[in-house]
């Protein structure tokens, strides 16, 4: 098994090789540039979206400044939003579905390391993928830890800390992220505490 594969092990390697490395620097390079784009340079970005990412659906939009390990491990569905400051340690794959958004200083981290101080004084890293599925919302100053799936059409409330899976359709908050509720004809006709939707708004 080469470097390379182990990043997709899901296995416990240790990140000294400098052919990897240097891969990876490749990436950020393009990340650079990426960040560096003017806010008119609309199309500049999307094109530079294309390089990063190991896909991109239609329709996507990205605010810098973006965070990433390497960016190419990132999969995008289509009409995905992120807004500023997103990180995605993507060692390995993090999959996202359609009609995701995300809001500001959201983490998505693949990446881990073994509580045994003598494996992480040797820089041992394991990875394992996340999957964001349709149509969720991720609060801003969330983070999703390695392994995670979050379920279709769910919301993850803002500061969440999210270290299991999350079913569909639920409202999930806190520290550690627990499910708070289902979604249902509530979330229909009101959009935020007593605020209901004006009639025919829909």
């Amino acid at each position: 098994m080469t470097a390379k594969d182990l990043l997709h092990s899901q296995q416990v390697y240790f990140c000294t090789d400098e052919a990897v490395a240097l891969e990876q620097q490749q990436c950020l390079d393009k990340l650079y540039d990426f960040n560096h784009t003017r806010p008119t340079e609309v199309a500049r970005r999307q094109e530079l979206m294309t390089e990063l990412f190991a896909e991109v659906g239609e329709n996507c939009y990205i605010e810098p400044p973006l965070h990433a390990n390497w960016a190419k491990h990132t999969h995008l569905g289509k009409n995905v939003y992120a807004n500023f400051n997103l990180t995605l340690v993507d060692d390995t794959h993090i999959y996202i579905g359609d009609h995701v958004m995300i809001g500001p200083n959201v983490t998505l981290a693949t990446a881990g390391h073994p509580v045994d101080p003598e494996y992480r004084r040797k820089v041992a890293q394991f990875n394992i993928p996340i999957h964001i599925e349709n149509n969720v919302w991720i609060g801003a100053n969330s983070v999703v830890l390695p392994g995670i799936t979050i379920g279709e059409n769910s919301v993850i409330g803002a500061g969440s800390v999210v270290t299991k899976d999350i079913p569909a359709n639920v409202v999930a908050v806190g520290n550690p992220c627990k499910v708070l509720r289902p979604i249902g004809d509530h979330d229909k006709e009101f959009y935020f505490k007593n605020r209901r939707f004006e009639e025919g708004s829909v």
